[in-house]
């Protein structure tokens, strides 16, 4: 079962990163969030803002722009982002670093999602 499904959108605004295209959860600029160990979370990128911007995950902050790999370890993608149904979707490991969110196609749009 899904323990949460964040609403993804992307629209101007500022982040650690700074300014530009941000990927909003909710409603919220790039906001740090809990993912349980053991749950299961939805990023849900069926709004059509998402259109060519992959959420993707990785240990390393801004992922492979800040010389990082994609972090994959119970992560499922579904469809194409900007599209109904499109969804990236981790089951939190055990023991999971801490993680960062980030567009897999452009720089700064992310951001950190702790994992207790």
């Amino acid at each position: 079962a899904v323990a949460n499904s964040f609403i993804v959108t992307v629209a101007t605004g500022t982040n650690s990163y700074g300014t530009g295209n941000k990927f909003y959860l909710g409603g919220v600029v790039s906001p740090t969030v809990e993912l349980i160990e053991g749950l299961t979370y939805k990023f849900d990128q069926s709004d059509g803002t998402n259109e060519t911007h992959p959420l993707r995950f990785s240990t390393t902050p801004n992922g492979t722009w800040n010389g990082g790999s994609e972090y994959t370890t119970g992560v499922s993608t579904n469809g194409v982002p900007g599209n109904a149904g499109a969804y990236t979707q981790i089951t939190v490991a055990s023991s999971a670093p801490t993680l960062y969110y980030y567009c897999s196609a452009h720089s700064g749009m992310g951001g950190q999602a702790n994992t207790p």
